[in-house]
């Protein structure tokens, strides 16, 4: 019997150490990327500092509710989550970061249960590897904002929806849970979160009759236990400043919605998500035209629920790049559709050259979808090529500051050599290199060149010369004991500073009213032309850091 016993406890942790391989080896997979570092750390400006420093606000003032001299425009669900790891971990850069590292992993998983129901096992573990490896979503996921918390939200309302449809005795809690991740995304990103839950509505209200989501009231439930935290914020913060608390809201949806301060266009999306997610959204165009000529499972939530978000984003007149990361799963998505697709006419026996004989046409037509992975070979390949001579270059004529550059240059120049290496090694040679290899010939170049702008610190150390500089004791002395004063200094460097000085700051509009033996950052222009005597302590940019003397 305890044989018997031991043999089943031995087959239950071996199924458990199976099902939880692709979960491990997609951690392994992105969590190098999501550390590496050049060993230093400072914060983007303009919004990674402002959610750091409001939460640092609220974190060093003790008041969680209303810390603001006026009534706040957006909700608190990211400072709340900030400041908490502040209150674990300390308050520093990489506390500040957590949160988005977290939810960024969080997210590779759930893409990939997402991918293994629609997809099938192999393309959501491509998928989800994908993913990682996509520019603009990789720096999201190290930087202290909260939209990649977002995604995570409404990509488990997804997922929560499929199972409650697939999973009718458990029905009532996936819908809870669906409710309520929808009901959060307003505590994380107020309004925004209405836009998701619009793309949602083709695949709640067209395939309702399947599903039956929108007469269920648990998942109306789960919504509204998911808004409570809102509700309290907005109730306790009426009682601090009356009715300008939900005015401060509205006004900030309005003004996002009708201002264009960057003059962007309805076509901004298009070349934005192609070139910050290169190579994938390229292969994810074939992937959506396959996945609209040959549906997989449910096509309003894998092309219904993109298309209308492009849409709407798209007629919102502020344009950013981070309010396109929640089309960044489903650009992996298509493109692990669209990519495996080419790696099954990779493995087509073909002939290697052009055959062309007397009196006949060429057998091989260029542009034919059976040499789609040849030319693309090719391609990608010649593209490395120029890649690496123009680092080898750099490195050999270029400044120290663009050498950096030239690293993560080399390093997807060589990886994208793979391509043509494997498809010449198995057409020219016959080796048996199967569609395997190429498909990682696709992946490995965007790693390379994601870990080496990590290691040179392009992905965590955005303002060096300020971190620098605050680092001198003397001037760490100074910041931790003296009241600054900023005359008139751009928002973006105010915002870095309200993070990294101790001391409470105050902005003033002129250096008259900073007194004397005082300390303020002034633009470096105005310097010169002060009246009144002073002493310069450092600078950094166009900005420099003095005290004012008698």
């Amino acid at each position: 019997m305890f044989y018997k016993l031991h043999f089943f406890q031995y087959i239950w942790l071996k199924n458990r150490l199976l099902a939880s391989l692709p979960y491990l080896s997609l951690l392994v997979w992105i969590l190098p990327l999501l550390l590496f570092t050049s060993g230093d750390n400072s914060l983007m400006a303009h919004d990674e500092a402002l959610y750091a420093s409001r939460a640092r606000l609220m974190f060093d003032s003790g008041n969680w509710i209303a810390p603001w001299q006026k009534a706040h425009h957006k909700t608190p669900g990211p400072y709340w989550l900030i400041a908490s790891f502040y209150k674990l971990f300390g308050v520093n850069d990489i506390s500040a970061r957590l949160p988005s590292t977290i939810a960024g992993i969080f997210c590779i998983w759930l893409v990939y249960e997402i991918g293994k129901i629609i997809l099938g096992k192999k393309l959501a573990k491509l998928a989800a590897a994908i993913l990682s490896v996509e520019f603009l979503w990789l720096q999201y996921c190290r930087l202290s904002t909260p939209d990649v918390p977002l995604v995570l939200l409404v990509l488990l309302a997804i997922l929560a929806f499929i199972k409650a449809e697939l999973n009718p005795e458990y029905r009532y809690f996936w819908s809870f849970i669906a409710g309520l991740s929808l009901g959060l995304g307003f505590l994380v990103r107020s309004f925004m979160i209405f836009i998701p839950i619009i793309a949602l509505l083709p695949y709640l209200i067209w395939d309702y009759r399947r599903h039956r989501h929108l007469t269920n009231p648990v998942l109306y439930l789960g919504f509204f236990v998911g808004l409570i935290p809102s509700l309290v914020w907005l109730w306790l913060s009426w009682l601090h400043y009356g009715n300008q608390s939900f005015e401060e809201l509205y006004k900030f949806v309005v003004h996002q919605s009708t201002d264009d301060h960057y003059h962007t266009n309805l076509l901004f999306y298009i070349w934005n998500i192609a070139l910050k997610s290169f190579p994938w959204a390229l292969l994810g165009i074939i992937g959506l035209f396959l996945a609209i000529r040959r549906p997989f499972r449910y096509p309003l939530l894998l092309v219904g629920f993109p298309v209308v978000l492009f849409i709407e984003i798209s007629l919102f007149t502020t344009r950013f790049s981070h309010y396109s990361l929640c089309l960044y799963p489903f650009v992996a998505l298509f493109a692990s559709v669209g990519l495996n697709w080419l790696g099954k006419i990779y493995e087509l026996e073909i002939p290697s050259q052009f055959t062309l004989q007397k009196g006949k046409k060429n057998q091989l037509n260029f542009f034919s979808k059976q040499n789609l992975p040849r030319n693309l070979s090719y391609g990608f390949g010649g593209f490395g090529v120029l890649l690496v001579v123009a680092s080898i270059v750099i490195f050999g004529w270029g400044s120290s500051d663009i050498r950096k550059y030239a690293t993560i240059g080399l390093a997807m120049g060589l990886g994208w050599l793979i391509l043509p290496v494997v498809w010449i090694g198995r057409y020219k040679f016959g080796k048996n290199l199967t569609n395997r290899y190429w498909i990682a010939g696709w992946l490995i170049p965007c790693w390379l060149a994601l870990a080496a702008m990590g290691s040179t610190g392009l992905l965590s150390d955005y303002n060096p010369g300020l971190r620098v500089f605050l680092q001198q004791s003397a001037i760490a002395s100074i910041l931790r004991t003296n009241p600054i004063y900023f005359v008139q200094i751009d928002d973006k460097v105010q915002v870095l500073l309200d993070f990294y000085i101790a001391t409470d700051d105050k902005p003033v509009d002129s250096i008259s009213q900073v007194p004397a033996f005082s300390y303020a950052w002034i633009y470096k222009e105005q310097s010169a032309k002060l009246s009144r005597p002073h002493r310069i302590l450092g600078t950094v940019k166009e900005y420099q850091f003095i005290q004012v003397l008698p």
